[in-house]
């Protein structure tokens, strides 16, 4: 601490960061949680959850919810373990497909399958009524919004299985085929167990997603409401901030409770066979028939999903789909001339807030490795916990707390950078503490035995070596602005819209060739600036393969 102290810089930087996420996460926060619990006359009340909950939709709303949450977690987890194990296991020969599945939900807007799905299966979907001639069909509710966010979110699952089940060496399943032992005794008494941890993990990393998602619940959850719905439509629709506040609390603690429960207690167990990579290679499995078994219904699904993305940049050159399928550019010329502003606003503020999210979670990364100073834990979990906070929290909080003095920030482009910044944060604060946890801080500690202080030691020496981890969050942090939705639908206003938000709109009102053609530009957007990106990294020698 008296280092601390004695290095003015330091000093001031951590004052700074503490005071920005006091500012910017743990205001907005207690700004909801003030709401639902102070009257009008400045009393303590608990009046207005009696009141939110006296009403029979409101717990059905909860209770949907936690539903869909669990449903979606499992079957979701399953089709990632499928993927993982397959990627991981089997000689199959398409396997580049799920590193695609992997990477179009995070490119797209989080809502692109749920608009894809009803093109297929509503009531004048190309599939039902089309080609089955089905007048009635009825894809919103329970069953449409499940297989969407089992869709969206099982790429999660894979990620975080696939990467586990790489690093379990072979060389014990290998010694108990020696011993006779068959596969599935391999898997039951070795391999799964080995993965529990893992799949603990996905299921909450799935389960929060699902509760905490706003866009797919609105196109297609129709009846079927969930808590990141129902507080927009409390507080926007009905006018009810009180209410609205009450259920974001409640939203909010849920999703907290399974941050906690995934980050400190399952985040910390593992089972490992060995430290370090695997003693050799895996030699994969070729047997036709669990090939088959498990190649082929991941084929199924790999296709299924590409498919509904591809109908995405078809559906936008359609005259009007599920009626007249002529091709035309009529969607494009509208949103060419006169809907060009989402697209111009939100690239503008994604490019702006890309170099501040760079920064700031590298900074912060460096001060939770590196130093040791009272409050580092809290900035740590702080830093980490908007990673959890739903969307339409988060947003609502941004609402209430800056629409009155000291600060007044609704209605302009600097709160919606704000969101954007501490929205993905999260994932560079990742990246950066992996990375400084992988270079020795020898190096660091000489630069400060021959007098350099930290802001010296941390541009001339730490961002080089974690430059990788360092240019790997800009393009993260820009694909995530670009594709946000949940957080920023509360911050919007006739100054600044959102890409996200017009198509949203667009889908409301039925208009799903104009939706489609918005997507598809937002996704040639950030394929082509995240290609360039990419280049420009590595003509400088920077590996952002991992992105």
């Amino acid at each position: 601490m008296r280092k601390i102290i004695h290095d003015p810089v330091l000093l001031a930087t951590i004052i700074l960061v503490s005071c920005s996420l006091v500012l910017f996460i743990v205001w907005p926060l207690y700004a909801v949680l003030k709401e639902g619990i102070v009257t009008a006359e400045g009393g303590l009340t608990l009046q207005y959850y009696r009141d939110v909950f006296r009403q029979d939709e409101n717990v059905r709303v909860l209770v949907n919810t936690v539903t869909a949450g669990v449903v979606v977690g499992f079957f979701a987890t399953v089709v990632g373990f499928l993927f993982a194990y397959a990627d991981a296991f089997l000689n199959i020969p398409f396997k580049r497909l799920f590193n695609i599945l992997a990477f179009l939900p995070i490119i797209s807007p989080p809502f692109a399958l749920a608009m894809s799905f009803i093109m297929l299966f509503g009531q004048r979907g190309f599939i039902t009524y089309s080609l089955l001639g089905i007048k009635d069909a009825n894809v919103y509710g329970f069953t449409g919004l499940v297989v969407v966010q089992v869709l969206t979110f099982f790429p999660i699952a894979y990620l975080v299985l696939a990467g586990l089940m790489r690093q379990i060496d072979p060389s014990y399943e290998e010694a108990a085929r020696n011993m006779g032992a068959s596969r599935w005794h391999i898997f039951r008494t070795i391999i799964l167990p080995l993965l529990t941890p893992g799949i603990a993990n996905a299921f909450l990393l799935v389960f929060i997603q699902t509760v905490a998602d706003f866009g797919n619940a609105m196109v297609i959850g129709g009846n079927f409401t969930t808590l990141a719905a129902k507080i927009y439509l409390q507080a926007m629709g009905n006018y009810d901030i009180k209410g609205g506040t009450a259920l974001a609390t409640v939203l909010l603690s849920l999703s907290v409770l399974m941050f906690i429960v995934q980050k400190y207690w399952v985040g910390e167990r593992s089972y490992v066979t060995v430290t370090g990579k695997p003693s050799r290679q895996r030699e994969l499995v070729a047997d036709r028939t669990l090939n088959w078994l498990i190649g082929l219904p991941c084929f199924l699904v790999s296709l299924f999903v590409l498919v509904l993305y591809i109908l995405i940049p078809y559906g936008s050159f359609t005259n009007l789909w599920g009626i007249d399928y002529t091709p035309t550019l009529k969607h494009y010329e509208y949103i060419f001339s006169l809907g060009l502003k989402p697209i111009l606003d939100t690239t503008y503020l994604s490019l702006l807030s890309m170099p501040m999210t760079g920064i700031l979670s590298m900074i912060i990364a460096f001060l939770i490795v590196r130093k040791r100073f009272f409050g580092r834990k809290a900035i740590e979990f702080i830093s980490m916990l908007s990673m959890a906070v739903p969307g339409t929290v988060i947003g609502m909080g941004y609402v209430l707390a800056y629409n009155e003095p000291p600060l007044v920030l609704t209605g302009t482009a600097t709160i919606i950078l704000i969101a954007f910044i501490f929205r993905n944060m999260p994932v560079g604060i990742r990246a950066g503490v992996a990375s400084l946890q992988q270079i020795d801080p020898s190096i660091e500690e000489a630069a400060q035995d021959l007098g350099a202080n930290s802001f010296k030691v941390f541009t001339s020496i730490t961002i080089p070596l974690i430059k990788s981890a360092f240019f790997s969050g800009l393009v993260y942090s820009f694909v995530r602005s670009m594709t946000a939705v949940s957080a920023v639908i509360f911050l919007v206003s006739a100054s600044y819209n959102l890409l996200t938000v017009a198509i949203m709109s667009q889908v409301d009102v039925g208009r799903l060739g104009v939706a489609a053609a918005y997507s598809t530009v937002l996704i040639v957007i950030v394929l082509a600036v995240t290609g360039m990106l990419k280049f420009v990294f590595n003509r400088m020698g920077i590996n952002v393969e991992g992105v």
